[in-house]
């Protein structure tokens, strides 16, 4: 069965997933016209900014929404219109995990996914590929084309395609430039594999073929989840490891220095830190767990639970470090926390470790300065106040205070606490804020970011995270 020639394309969905990716493939492709839609109308005008104010920061994506905008790229909240147009059709929802119902803290809310999926069935006049893009559980696309069957019009046929992201926040247009792979998941019936080439055609506009892979659908869809399970267990190994050194005297840098050269471990993701963050690791780990468990397989559901658990342990392990570094209390005692994102060179916060040691803090009715020179305020109240449920939000900002700048945070503090590793934060002028905090000055380093030996000749007391030397 010959492929279809895709020439629009439609993403649901303009978030973190959706507006990059199709932003990029518009770049890539002038000759497909690649409308991206919304139903947020502030989102959507957020795109159409004309001083390219967008709502997601990643570095380089504004340099593509420039290029692209207006020429092949647009952005809309007439989700019907983008459907009925599109030849290949995007889904790139949001799919959180649930809170309430079954499956509650683990399994994927799919309810997006099944709104947009009703939607593009009942408005659809002809033949769609339809490519699943969010992060789902395995089958999902099973159960969206028994959707769309169900409610199609006479004539048009729907090929399902599982097409998931391993973008990392940061450098995701980085990633879309030149992937290290693309995975396409089809049925392997000529029509699923037809749609599979129109789809692997777009992407060889400037992907190399060999890194277009062609699996099963079902292979494709755990695969996203096996990756970020993968990575994140990394993380929580090396974190672990890096309680070990704190209690022994070892250097965890040291230790992640010498494994790393073992060819079959390698270097990547294998530096400490306060813990992992941002939407999908842990989301993706409690699908796994939830989908072990309803394939009856509670050891290996307890096997990727403790992943999560070890990295819920490595954030409050830290905050406790500086409860105990601080004569074992910090109430009433000012702490500057650098750092609200959960990576550097994004403004994303969802899972931030930050959050949780902010938390902690107030707990312990510390008084905190938060700086971040990409969140903005109104998304540090919200996560704050999500964190906090039973504290009104009045009674947070009587403790919690958001700077302007690094100096102005770490101004009069007891402690600074490194919970994001940006750029900025390596260049800080440590001497003036030393001479601006109280005494002893203390810096907490969760990141791994700063030369420990130049803060303590200056007079600092520094502990950084996973290092075994005793204050």
């Amino acid at each position: 069965m010959a492929s279809v020639k895709v020439t629009k394309v439609c993403c649901i969905g303009a978030g973190y997933v959706g507006g990059p990716t199709c932003a990029v493939i518009a770049l890539k492709c002038p000759h497909i016209q690649v409308t991206i839609v919304d139903l947020n109308q502030a989102r959507v005008d957020a795109w159409n900014s004309p001083d390219f104010d967008l709502p997601i920061y990643e570095p380089g994506l504004v340099d593509v929404v420039k290029q692209a905008r207006g020429r092949n790229l647009f952005f809309s909240t007439d989700v019907d219109k983008g459907i009925q147009e599109a030849d290949l059709i995007f889904v790139s929802v949001n799919t959180p995990t649930k809170k309430s119902g079954v499956g509650a803290g683990f399994a994927a809310d799919l309810n997006y996914v099944e709104l947009a999926t009703r939607r593009i069935a009942a408005v659809a006049h002809s033949s769609k590929i339809v490519v699943e893009k969010s992060t789902v559980p395995c089958r999902t696309a099973e159960s969206m084309r028994t959707i769309l069957e169900a409610n199609s019009r006479p004539g048009c046929r729907f090929d399902i395609l599982s097409n998931p992201e391993f973008l990392a926040e940061g450098t995701a247009i980085a990633d879309l430039f030149s992937p290290d792979r693309v995975l396409i998941g089809s049925l392997q019936s000529p029509e699923g594999k037809a749609a599979c080439e129109s789809l692997a055609e777009v992407y060889a506009n400037w992907v190399p073929k060999e890194r277009i892979l062609t699996v099963g659908l079902w292979s494709s869809e755990l695969s996203k989840l096996a990756a970020n399970a993968m990575l994140a267990q990394r993380i929580s190994s090396i974190n672990a490891l890096s309680a070990i050194c704190e209690a022994t005297g070892a250097n965890i840098d040291e230790v992640a220095h010498a494994i790393g050269f073992d060819s079959r471990i390698g270097p990547k993701f294998l530096r400490a830190s306060v813990g992992f963050g941002g939407s999908c690791f842990q989301k993706d780990i409690l699908n796994l767990v939830y989908l072990s468990e309803s394939l009856h397989l509670p050891q290996v559901a307890a096997y990727w639970r403790q992943v999560v658990e070890m990295n819920e342990y490595q954030k409050h392990r830290f905050s406790k470090t500086v409860v105990d570094t601080l004569f074992n209390t910090i109430t009433g005692k000012h702490i500057a926390v650098l750092g609200f994102a959960f990576k550097a060179d994004t403004g994303d916060t969802r899972e931030s470790p930050a959050i949780t040691l902010v938390r902690d803090f107030l707990s312990e009715r510390a008084y905190v300065t938060i700086y971040d020179p990409k969140v903005d305020d109104v998304q540090i109240w919200l996560d704050l106040a999500e964190a906090c449920p039973n504290v009104p939000l009045e009674n947070i900002k009587k403790q919690v205070t958001i700077a302007r700048s690094s100096l102005e945070a770490c101004k009069n503090k007891e402690a600074v606490v490194i919970a994001t590793e940006w750029k900025e934060f390596r260049e800080i002028d440590w001497q003036t804020v030393y001479e601006h905090m109280n005494k002893p000055a203390f810096v907490f380093d969760g990141r791994m970011i700063v030369d420990a030996d130049v803060l303590k000749k200056i007079g600092f007391k520094v502990k950084v995270i996973g290092r075994g030397d005793r204050l």
